[in-house]
């Protein structure tokens, strides 16, 4: 697959089919993602490929404590409510997935169904747990930065293999359900984990794809020639 064709169709997949991913597919995937830059070659980031009973027992942990009305426990500060511009974005994409699956605004028993899904990982077939070197972390964010470069190179190569997958922060809302049954060493960061799986070609919501600004409202050029020519100051003129 052709890497523009990969990144421009890439979408988000949230329902998957019961068909199993085997390792070796999963390792050819990883291999990829592993290729990620990384600040000073420090490649800061793990994961943790959970499937069978194991990632069912974090499943059930995190959907019980959060029915429970446990207060999530993420290892990385929380988004909290976002506002102006960006809530725009997170509620237009709430909307398109909502229509999509025809889920009604006043009915709360099937928006409440689709909030639990997002902490059983949608049912994937394997969730991949993203961690980083805690030790990193007196650096300030450039592990969170080189983690999330890998990540996005992960849901690439799985895309071009005919997997689907999504980045799920739900799915380790309850980080120390996801620490204990994947058995994740306390040096290392939980951040957030990727369901993956191959898609349900009859789940709707699987057809949704986020709509993305054009290059003119987010990309600033400067120091180009009028025509759009890119120009290099020879060295002898910038000395002068």
């Amino acid at each position: 697959m052709d890497l523009f064709d990969a990144m421009r169709d890439r979408r988000s997949i949230r329902g998957f089919t019961d068909a199993p991913v085997s390792r070796a597919l999963m390792e050819e995937v990883l291999a990829a993602a592993n290729m990620a830059p990384s600040s000073m070659n420090t490649q800061p980031w793990h994961f943790h490929v959970l499937s069978g009973e194991v990632l069912e027992n974090v499943r059930k942990g995190n959907s019980e404590r959060m029915l429970a009305g446990v207060e999530p426990s993420r290892e990385i500060m929380a988004h909290g409510a976002y506002e102006g511009v960006h809530r725009d974005r997170q509620v237009g994409i709430a909307k398109q997935l909502f229509a999509a699956m025809g889920i009604a605004r006043e009915d709360k028993v099937m928006r409440q169904d689709w909030v639990m899904r997002g902490f059983r990982q949608f049912d994937a077939p394997v969730s991949v747990v993203v961690t980083y070197d805690k030790v990193l972390d007196e650096h300030g964010p450039i592990a969170v930065f080189d983690a999330g470069a890998a990540v996005y190179g992960l849901v690439l190569a799985a895309w071009a293999k005919g997997l689907g997958a999504v980045i799920n922060g739900q799915g380790i809302m309850q980080s120390p359900v996801v620490r204990e049954c994947a058995d994740i060493p306390e040096d290392q960061v939980i951040l957030t984990c990727v369901a993956l799986g191959w898609p349900d070609e009859e789940f709707a919501a699987n057809d949704v794809k986020a709509t993305r600004r054009e290059v003119s409202e987010n990309c600033s050029f400067q120091g180009f020639d009028a025509d759009g020519a890119g120009r290099r100051t020879p060295r002898s003129e910038a000395a002068e």
